[in-house]
Order: C-alpha cells, then structure tokens, then sequence
C-alpha cells in the first residue's frame, strides 16, 4: 500500500516543509534509526520519549537514504537536508495514529481486537495458527499493542488479507480510545484481567472500563463470564449497549459452556456444550492459562462457523508461542537466561516454565527483584510468588529489592536476600554457581543487565546471536507446506549448521518437532547429556560408536550391510531393558550414490532385518541430490518415482509400517506431493531460502557480530596488516575488530574481497585477515571504538557472504569457530 506525502500530509493535517516535490511514494513507516530496510520509500516518525528524541537521528538518517519524514520540531537549517521532504505537527506519535487511522479505513473484513491482562499474545498467535487455513491474516507483529505498536501492526493491513487480528495494551487512561480509533475492530476480545499497570486505576472495575472502550463501535464481543467484574462490565458498558456478546464459562449457562476437563499425557480433553451439541477438543498443554487460552480461540471459531470437527483436529497440532527471553552460556557451566524485560506474576510464570525446560542442569536458581506497579498488597503478592516458585520447581531464590527482603520469611527454600544491585554485585562470586540454570527476572529499575554481565561465560567481543522466535517462524512457515498429519525431522547436525547444540534442539523440542538428526553419534550423546528426550538419528553412525548410541537411546542410518552387522553386534552386547528392538532408519540410494542401499540388495536386506528380532525399521530414506535446481527436476521427480518403487518392495515384509522421508528443505516447497509421512527440515529452518522469492518469506535466525577494538586514521601509502597486503590508496579510516579465521572468518574475505556493515554502511576488509582480528575501511563513517559491526545478518544476508566467497551458506555457517560466544533470543 502506498500514499504520496500529499494524501499523507491531509491525513495527519500537518504542513509541508522541504523543496522537493510532495508527491514522492512512501510505503513503510519507520521509528527507528537502527531498523532501515527501504530508505527510499520510508516515512521516518521523529518521536519523543521520556529518553529519547527522534528528531536527533535525522541527519544520520538523511545520510542512509531517507528523505521522508514527520516532525514536531522545527528544524533549524533545512539546507542540510536539500532532497528531504517534512509533514510538521504538533504531536508525531498522534499523526502516526491518526495516518493509520485514515489507512484502516480502506478495508471491509473482518477486525478482531483482543486486550486483557495476560494472553493476548497468545490467543492472538493460536488464532493465527487455527484460522490460516480459512482466512488470509494479518496480525499484530509480536506483542505490538501500545500506543506505537497498534498502529503499526495495522499499517500491515492490505487488499490481500480477508482478517485481521490485533493486541491492544494501555496503561493509562484514555490510551484505549486513541487505539479504538486506529483499529476499528468489528470484533473484539478480552481475555481476563490481571495485576499489570493496576497503579494507574482505582480499582478493577474502573481497569476493565477502560479497556472495553476498545470494543465501542464492535458487533460482538468475547469473554468469559466467570470473570464476574467482567461480566458485569459488559453488561453495563455505556459503549456496549448495542453490542452482542458471546460468553463462555465453566459454572454459568453461556453461548459455550465448558464442562468436563480431562489432563493426561500432556493433553488435555476439554469438553462442551453449544447450540445444545456436546462438542469436545484435545489441546497439547495441561496448564491453566494454555487451557484458558485455548476456550478463547474455540470461541471464535465457533462464532466464525467453523465444524467442531475441523476444530478438534487443529487444536491437535496446536503449537506453544515464544517468549522475549535471552540464552546466554554462564560461568562454570551454568546457563542464564535473562528476562530483565518487565517483572509481574504473570510473566515470571511464563519465564519459570522456559527455565523448567532447560534440562542440562539439575539446579534452578532464580534471582528476582522487587515486582512493581502490581496493584496488590505486598505481603499477598509475595505470598503468591512464593507459592508460584515452589510449584514451579525452583531450587534457590535470590531475592533483590526492599520489598522482596522484607517478605523473606514466606519463601521456604535455599535463599538469600540483597537490598539493590550494588548490594548483591559487591558481594558476588562466581563460586556461589555450579551448573545450574539461573532465570534473572527483574524489574527495568533494577539494571539485571549488570548481574547477566558478571554471571555469563567470558569470552571476546564476536557473539553469534541465533533469534529463536526466527527459527520458529522459519519450521512453522515450513510447518504450514505440510499436511497435518506430516512428521518433520529437524536437521541439527554440525552444531546445528552452527548455531548451536543443546539449545537449538531443546528449543525444537518444546515446540514437539517430531525427530532430530545429528551427523554423529557424539553429537546425540551431548544431545541426551543436554537433557533432550526426543527421537534422535544418526546420520553416520561409526563403528565405534555403536556401543554408546545403543546406551543412549539414538537410532542409527542403516546404510550398508557391514554397518548393519556391526549394529547387530552391539545390540546382542547390550540387549534392550525392556525387551523392545531397537530403531534404525535404512537408507536408500535413488541416485545420488554417496550413500545407501540400492535396489538389487533389498531383498537380502530384508532378509537380514527380519532375522533380527532385536532391531526394528522405524523410516527408510532416501537423499535428493538438487532439488533446489530447476534443471534437475526431472532427475529429481525420477529419484522420487525409485524411492516409492524401493518403499514398496519393503513394505509388504515388515509387520508394522514405517516413516519414509526423502525431502528436505528446498523439496518441501518445491515437490509438495512428495511428502510422504515425514520430511527432513535443515537450512531452511535456519533461515536459508533456494532462491530470492523464497527467501523473502523466511527470517534471517544468525547475526554474526562483533565490536571495534581500536580506530587508526592511516596516511596514502600506508599498509596495513601482514605481508603489507593492505595498501591504501588514499588517507583513510581503519577500524580493527576482534574476529579473525581463527572464529571462522575466511581468509579469502581479505584484500577488499569481503565487507562488513558499520551503522548500516559497508565496510571493507583492508589486508590479510589475521587469526583473531582483522581490519575494515570506515573512512566516511561515522564511528567510534566499541559501536557494533555486522559480520552477517539482516543487513548482509549470509547469502551475500557466501556468494562473496563462491561457496554456499552452509559452509559460512558451520565455519563459525565454537569459541564464538552464541546468544539466544526468543520473544
């Protein structure tokens, strides 16, 4: 969608500053200096915040290609900005409301708002996953529901989606009406009502009040009427009187009334009754707020005439939401997770169960700071906090903050207990943690970043950041190309591609991929070390290995007879505890002859494999050899034709039927009738596409970064770096930086060959890389010692990197040295 400053100017009913022509075409808003994409059809709004003034970052944005912009300020020297054009108003964040205000109203679907205190996101991302089948949705990015975020995420809105689904989160008094105006929503949502922001109320009644301004103009409007202050406050809502309602509960008649509740297995079966039909569903989460969640989304399906049949079998393959937490490897082998973001009973919750699903350590300590703005009385809050920690496993409480001190004796369990920050740091040592996991949950005010400072691994200034939220996008995109009832095994070989071991797979694991594969055996031992659970394959099992995989419960690729012989003698060496066989996965070979059976050896094989009582067939596979190459499609489609033919030959002799997989991430896409019952997810869920279009739907998961060590401003003639290779041409700026070949920057990137990007500008390698640093030409930018250098990412895409060096992304990945500190995001 696009509009030109003119419709833009009308919208916001600001005034016209700058000489160039106000027709220009702007097409993505922007409120961040750091976060450019598309400089040249951008709007920059100059917001103002408590800290922060965006009118500042114009000129650094005029320099990267933005010429569009909003402000409240006038600007004292225009001719800076000679190609610039600016709308002036009095208040920026209001004309970024009141223009995508203007822009909702160019559509007729449906708008689902939902808001409450705990949830939204959730509902909103369930939603997301149970409805993409019948609408084409736009939501909310994350968790976007604030005076800056609504309007934003419905800036996405386009001729393309039939839905909308949108957060809305205030903190203040009349907050919600600006955010009825730009969502409009024809549908509404609250979800329940919590402690978050309670100091700004009077009370609960006067919190839901506020919040049910959003639904003023809505048709209907959904909630649960066992939450009685809400009830009651629809009911008399001035706003709502001409709205309906759809209610659920479990104690009360409502439009569906939720009755029995049954948990086992980590399922839960939910059943109900509406329009006088007994309805059930089966969700993969036992918890109360998952479950809670999940009668919310019922509920709209219900309201969007969807059958309970379709319903129950998507709520089946229901997947969990991520979490804005951080991963970072700690001192003496513990793992620390930061999630210094907020602090309230309802996020310490949620980050409590992501801290319970790292199993690499036996112990969890959580250091927690004072919760502010809960809205309770102090002594209950910390009597629900304890009760909340000892429920959730906790094994040791550090507690920092004055309140949390003062309510010590409520807590029953290792603890101690420190006024402020200072107070703990002075008196910290690194001997008081042991391979443990360690969850900082702490309010903003309390500056937990300095404790994750003091508690994380030391290492040098080159981080590989791995976002999870990314990864998940990237198998759930994948996810949504596959029937339901098709398995996928992650491919987390070679440290997964480099992006990590245990912490990949345990965050595959939470979201219940169905296998993993390692290249090794070692790395499925670190694996089930790490505390993962789940099936585990082993690509190229060696021979003396076969001991330890049969102990540790990992399944070998089968793909020759004499590795089929060395595994039948380890089995009988170590025959299973509970007299059940063995899994192996037998490979095929249709045509790319590296590895595998072909097809004149099966019938021996299946001989060899029925004899063995001990050893069972759970997949046979097979390798594409370029699936990702548009020449070789029919070489491709006539390896697929071998491979059933091969299947079909085993099938009729094994008393239980097997998985078959042959496709991995570029076939997915690219060969979809030949799913069978499972495929093989590897680059792609990594963020690597086979080609640009695909690409673009794919998220970028691995941000190589590091800082500058030391700037030198060199004179023409100079050289720089060994052998002098690096000879400037010209007085130039050079800025070393600790990352070398030694962490897996090649050498062949040197000499100019390879870049960098510093502020959002590139960089080039001046000279030889060295082992452990190497320098980069930022004459012209603005830098100083310490700022931030991309080596790969969003900005230069690992695709750019690998075509600079002519290889793949693959190699560029798995090169990054294991002494390169990883840190794992996830929202």
């Amino acid at each position: 969608m696009a509009y030109s400053l003119t419709q833009i100017r009308t919208f916001v009913n600001g005034a016209l500053c700058g000489k160039e022509s106000a027709e220009r075409v702007v097409r993505h808003l922007l409120i961040d200096s750091r976060k450019i994409s598309h400089a040249d059809s951008s709007l920059f709004f100059a917001l103002k915040g408590e800290r922060n003034d965006g009118h500042r970052y114009i000129p650094e944005l005029y320099d990267k290609g933005v010429r569009s912009f909003i402000i409240s300020d006038a600007l004292s020297d225009l001719s800076r900005f000679p190609e610039a054009i600016f709308i002036q108003v009095p208040d920026t964040l209001r004309a970024l409301q009141q223009l995508c205000s203007a822009h909702r109203k160019r559509f007729n679907y449906p708008v689902l708002a939902i808001t409450g205190s705990n949830g939204k996101t959730i509902v909103k991302e369930w939603l997301f996953q149970l409805l993409r089948e019948d609408y084409t949705i736009v939501r909310s990015p994350r968790s976007f529901n604030s005076q800056v975020g609504v309007p934003l995420s419905v800036w996405d809105m386009g001729e393309e989606n039939t839905l909308a689904i949108f957060e809305a989160g205030i903190s203040h008094h009349s907050e919600m009406e600006k955010l009825e105006e730009v969502i409009q929503p024809t549908l509404g949502l609250i979800s329940n009502l919590g402690d978050a922001h309670s100091e700004n109320f009077s009370g609960l009644e006067d919190k839901v009040n506020e919040k049910l301004n959003l639904f003023a103009h809505c048709g209907l409007v959904f909630y649960c009427k066992d939450y009685l202050v809400i009830h009651d406050a629809v009911g008399k809502h001035p706003g709502l009187k001409q709205t309906r309602v759809f209610s659920w509960s479990r104690k009360s008649r409502a439009d569906l009334q939720v009755g029995k509740m049954t948990r086992e297995n980590g399922e839960t079966e939910i059943q109900g009754i509406f329009n006088n039909d007994f309805i059930r569903i089966r969700i993969p989460f036992t918890d109360e707020a998952s479950i809670e969640n999940a009668i919310h989304c019922w509920s709209v399906m219900l309201y969007l005439g969807i059958p309970n049949e379709e319903i129950s079998k998507r709520f089946k393959y229901l997947s969990p939401v991520a979490m804005r937490l951080e991963l970072k490897e700690g001192v003496n082998h513990c793992s620390v997770i930061n999630d210094s973001y907020n602090s309230d009973l309802g996020s310490l919750s949620v980050a409590l169960d992501f801290l319970n699903q790292q199993k690499q350590h036996p112990g969890r300590t959580l250091v927690l700071s004072d919760i502010l703005q809960s809205g309770k009385d102090e002594n209950k809050l910390y009597a629900e906090v304890a009760d909340l920690i000892h429920k959730k496993g906790v094994t040791r409480l550090i507690g920092i903050g004055e309140a949390i001190s003062r309510n010590k004796d409520l807590f029953h369990l290792k603890k101690s207990f420190y006024r402020d920050t200072h107070s703990f740091l002075q008196e910290y040592n690194p001997e008081l943690f042991h391979n443990e996991s360690i969850l900082l949950k702490g309010a903003r005010a309390f500056s937990f970043e300095e404790i994750s400072k003091v508690l994380q691994q030391k290492a040098h200034e080159t981080v590989l950041e791995i976002n999870l939220n990314s990864l998940v996008h990237n198998y759930n995109y994948f996810r949504s190309k596959l029937r339901g009832d098709t398995k996928v095994m992650a491919m987390v070989k070679a440290f997964s591609y480099g992006s990590g071991s245990f912490e990949i797979a345990n965050a595959l694991q939470f979201h219940r991929i169905d296998y993993l594969a390692v290249a090794y055996a070692d790395e499925g031992i670190e694996l089930r070390k790490g505390g993962i659970t789940m099936p585990i394959m082993v690509m190229n099992p060696e021979v003396q290995s076969y001991d330890s995989m049969v102990q540790y419960n990992l399944e070998p690729e089968i793909f020759s007879f004499k590795v089929l012989s060395l595994f039948d003698e380890a089995v009988k060496r170590y025959p299973s505890k509970d007299g059940k066989p063995f899994l192996v996965h037998l490979k095929l070979d249709t045509g790319m002859h590296r590895l595998g059976f072909e097809d004149h050896e099966l019938n021996e094989l299946i001989v060899r494999i029925k004899n063995n009582k001990q050893i069972k067939v759970k997949s046979v596979f097979s390798h594409l050899a370029a699936s990702d190459e548009n020449e070789h499609d029919e070489f491709t489609r006539s390896q697929i034709r071998k491979f059933m033919e091969m299947s079909d030959k085993l099938k009729p002799h094994f008393p239980e039927p097997f998985l078959r997989h042959i496709l991995n991430s570029a076939g997915i896409i690219r060969f979809p009738d030949a799913q069978f019952e499972m495929v093989r997810l590897g680059i792609g869920m990594y963020g690597v596409a086979f080609d640009e279009k695909e690409q673009e739907k794919l998220q970028h998961v691995s941000t190589l970064k590091t800082t500058i060590s030391q700037i030198k401003h060199i004179k023409a003639g100079d050289t720089v770096g060994y052998s002098r290779k690096g000879k400037a041409e010209r007085d130039m700026t050079i800025a070393t930086v600790p990352i070398g070949y030694a962490d897996g920057l090649s050498r062949k990137l040197g000499n100019g060959k390879g870049k960098m990007m510093v502020h959002g500008r590139p960089a080039h390698v001046v000279g030889n890389v060295c082992m452990d640093m190497c320098m980069i030409d930022i004459t012209g930018i603005q830098a100083n010692e310490g700022d931030e250098v991309i080596v790969f990412g969003k900005e230069y895409p690992i695709i750019e990197v690998a075509r600079d060096l002519n290889t793949i992304p693959y190699e560029v990945l798995t090169n990054v040295s294991r002494r390169v500190k990883r840190v794992y995001y996830q929202e």
